[in-house]
């Protein structure tokens, strides 16, 4: 089969019990196969008022974990194993449990793109899009803020009477474009707003005529008047919108911009999945249900 007709075979073949999400980072045939594309969070959110039982997460591993999270329920399977996040495991549980005994009455702020274990740990969480509304509410004005120091040092520069802690963490993606790949795209397409994630390094993001979620970068270049865009994201979110607003030109800020743990994720794992040849994401649920507490309070709050 082909990609079309394995695409067309999975629609048909997983039946009514069955939900495939794929992120928005996801290559086109797995968005065409998915039923519902988005944002991690809102992917999480999402699956907890449908009526499957069964969830292929078509995305990397923490989201799936915050998909049984918030549907401990529901059987919950990562399409491929392997697809990881280097941003969401590469700080510990033991590491931040001694910074927070290092700092304490710091209120600890996780970022969603983290594991549950680190989760479990902290006060609240936050997305990209909430970050700054969610610190701004906390009463506390010591933030403890993990993992991705490029997102905490957005949100510091638009609280600047917060005192928040950050550490050397954040996506190796987003953190390795330069300034210098900035200022040749804006070089090379001067009519073009430049629009970047908060996952950028603060000097990349003080270029951007937008800062934003991926969604937010999304929703934004849909609105705007403007017709020619420079898109600071995972070189996916460019191709969507290219598709998505033909009278609009989309340009990659780098080609470098591409997340590898994403692109593992491919239409032959998925049906191993259907075959029951997949992975099940199972968790310990005294780790589920302390995990669920911040992502609760971020609802409340966001």
């Amino acid at each position: 089969m082909n990609r079309k007709e394995l695409s067309e075979f999975i629609k048909r073949e997983k039946g009514s019990d069955t939900l495939i999400l794929a992120h928005t980072y996801q290559p086109p045939e797995i968005i065409d196969s998915a039923d519902i594309t988005g944002d991690s969070f809102a992917l999480s959110l999402k699956a907890q008022t449908v009526k499957e039982q069964n969830v292929i997460m078509c995305g990397v591993r923490f989201m799936a974990e915050t998909v049984k999270i918030l549907s401990p329920e529901k059987h919950v399977y990562l399409a491929n194993p392997d697809a990881g996040c280097p941003m969401a495991e590469q700080m510990s549980r033991e590491m931040i449990q001694r910074v927070k005994d290092e700092y304490p009455g710091y209120t600890v702020v996780a970022y969603v793109n983290t594991t549950a274990s680190l989760k479990a740990i902290s006060d609240v969480c936050v997305t990209s899009s909430s970050a700054v509304k969610i610190c701004a509410a906390i009463e506390n004005k010591n933030i403890l803020f993990i993992p991705d120091c490029n997102l905490g040092a957005y949100v510091a520069s638009r609280l600047p009477d917060k005192n928040i802690k950050l550490l050397d963490g954040g996506c190796p993606v987003h953190s390795a474009i330069t300034v210098e790949e900035a200022e040749n795209a804006k070089r090379a397409h001067p009519d073009a707003l430049l629009l970047v994630h908060p996952e950028c390094r603060p000097e990349v993001s003080a270029m951007a005529d937008y800062v934003g979620s991926t969604s937010g970068i999304m929703d934004f270049a849909k609105r705007s008047e403007s017709r020619e865009f420079i898109v600071g994201t995972e070189n996916s979110i460019a191709e969507t919108l290219m598709y998505e607003c033909p009278g609009k030109k989309f340009h990659y800020l780098s080609k470098r911009f591409i997340c590898p743990d994403m692109k593992l994720v491919t239409l032959p794992d998925v049906l191993s999945v259907l075959k029951g040849e997949g992975e099940e994401l199972i968790l310990d649920p005294d780790i589920m249900r302390a995990a669920r507490r911040p992502i609760d309070e971020m609802i409340r709050n966001g």
